[in-house]
């Protein structure tokens, strides 16, 4: 490999080769000063009539380069020779440090920064900092609520690409990456990735508060909001904070009582793809959660693992019980809010008349004052209730009139 290639550096405006990088720049700044021709749609400056013919492609959406491949087209002769290294197994560029090769110099550029810890790209609004110009690109949509990837089936926009790709696997319901050792498959390779984590039961990111472990940094993020007690994320409608934005999604449903997931069996509506999971169990009366020990089998997790209690006795168990009043608990979450009793302590505290209270459970009920939200709704007369007490009770007035 000569010099040339160790060090040969490529203008990001005409793809002109320089052997040395300060050369690159000066070409770039001398580039950008005469940048004399305008598109007449979004008014930007380019600074060759060959580029500007170019840059008009992305607004004609016209593709002439075409992949002899895999019949792929791209509106740029150098996107296209990108792409072809996607059918080449070759990758002549290595990094140094962790020996892991790219197909590209770019990407090997770009794969550098995680070990520099380097992010060269700011925004100017928020000050966040990005590895890549494109991530800063996907960034600033946030800013500008701007979603130029639209779905052709249900027109739904979105921020990037790759997150049209992933929605319109929901249509076509694919799901490419299959798991090697239990055979599920995903629809993206992180998703894959995260999922494997439960087979290794790997758990590399730890709080530096309470030492918790998690599989995900992401997890470990949100974790890190319940020692700050941080909601960053606001209902519009009522005020309520929710530590994550998916969350807040999920409880503006109950504003707005949208119902997006249908069954294809009864037709039913669900404000969430978990609940219509769960629905869809009572068509099927699959029950795939089974008992080890008896063999009896489960339509929920959750179900399941109460059951399990019953065989391994957990209830009398020293760590289930109160070493103050000795009370017992059949499960160690139950005695850790249990003890919040002697100790007086109430760390959930209201965000909107700052009440405190010892249990999640408790500030959960008393939000609902607040607010004119009632989410438990009778089956029978449609009657709605704050808490799923009440409505336990209020069913009991229809039992009591039948014959």
């Amino acid at each position: 490999m000569g010099s040339q290639d160790l060090c040969s550096e490529q203008s990001n405006i005409c793809e002109k080769m320089f052997i040395e990088s300060e050369n690159q720049q000066q070409h770039t700044i001398q580039a950008n000063s005469k940048k004399s021709y305008r598109c007449n749609i979004c008014e930007k400056k380019i600074s060759t009539r060959g580029n500007l013919n170019k840059h008009l492609l992305i607004h004609t959406k016209e593709k002439t380069h075409r992949c002899n491949v895999c019949e792929k087209t791209f509106s740029q002769r150098c996107t296209l020779k990108k792409h072809m290294f996607s059918h080449s197994s070759e990758k002549p560029h290595q990094c140094d440090i962790c020996k892991r090769t790219f197909a590209q110099r770019e990407l090997l550029k770009r794969h550098m920064f995680i070990h520099t810890n380097e992010k060269p790209y700011r925004c100017d609004v928020c000050e966040k900092s990005f590895t890549a110009n494109g991530a800063l690109k996907k960034h600033m949509r946030s800013h500008t609520n701007e979603k130029p990837y639209q779905c052709n089936i249900c027109e739904k926009r979105f921020i990037g690409c790759g997150n049209l790709k992933s929605h319109i696997m929901t249509h076509t319901n694919e799901k490419p990456y299959i798991c090697e050792i239990c055979g599920k498959r995903s629809r993206q390779v992180g998703d894959l990735k995260k999922h494997m984590m439960t087979h290794t039961n790997e758990k590399p990111h730890r709080c530096n508060v309470c030492e918790k472990s998690f599989a995900l940094s992401g997890t470990l993020k949100v974790h890190m909001l319940i020692h700050n007690n941080e909601k960053p994320h606001q209902c519009h409608v009522c005020g309520k904070r929710c530590r994550q934005h998916g969350d807040l999604k999920k409880h503006m449903m109950t504003h707005t009582k949208e119902k997006i997931h249908h069954c294809d069996l009864c037709h039913k509506g669900f404000a969430h793809l978990e609940y219509l999971k769960k629905h869809m169990l009572t068509h099927t009366k699959e029950k795939p959660y089974r008992c080890h020990f008896c063999e009896k089998r489960f339509a929920q997790n959750r179900v399941l693992k109460k059951h399990i209690l019953n065989h391994t006795n957990c209830k009398p168990h020293v760590m289930c019980r109160c070493n103050v009043c000795e009370k017992f608990f059949s499960q160690r979450g139950s005695l850790k809010a249990h003890m919040l009793a002697h100790t007086n302590e109430k760390p959930y505290r209201c965000d909107v008349c700052e009440k405190t209270f010892s249990q999640r459970g408790h500030l959960k009920r008393h939000t609902l004052t607040h607010t004119i939200e009632k989410p438990y709704q009778c089956n029978v007369c449609e009657k709605k209730f704050r808490r799923n007490g009440d409505l336990k009770k209020h069913m009991m007035t229809h039992a009591k009139d039948k014959p």
